[in-house]
């Protein structure tokens, strides 16, 4: 297994990978809406956030040298399952047909207060 690593997205917050690679399979770690240049919450509303932990997977994907059409299955956690409509809004910015297998879930509390996180499966 080998570590994927990139100042383009938060370090993590934990004993964690930002991604790690086993047999050409990226499983990439839950991205908070961190903007890493600042270390703090994107701006904004819940589209801003979902647009910021989408574009985090994004960099961890090219750092390995991938892009999100390799993405073959996404968790979505929301703080508020009221925000499904807004965040999907946003999540067909980044997803094009085939569009990968998804699960969406509303939890009581994430990490930091956040009111969403993703996490993302690709292959090569």
């Amino acid at each position: 297994m080998n570590a994927i690593s990139t100042t383009n997205a938060p370090a993590a917050i934990g004993p964690y990978s930002q991604a790690i690679e086993g047999n050409g399979t990226i499983y990439v770690s839950g991205q908070l809406p961190i903007n890493p240049a600042t270390g703090e919450f994107a701006e904004g509303d819940i589209k801003d956030k979902a647009r910021q932990s989408l574009n985090n997977i994004k960099s961890i994907l090219a750092e390995a040298g991938l892009s999100m059409q390799n993405v073959a299955k996404v968790t979505v956690l929301l703080s508020d399952i009221g925000d499904f409509a807004a965040v999907n809004e946003v999540y067909a910015e980044f997803f094009q047909a085939p569009y990968p297998a998804r699960s969406a879930f509303a939890v009581a509390a994430l990490p930091k207060g956040a009111p969403i996180e993703i996490e993302a499966i690709a292959v090569r």
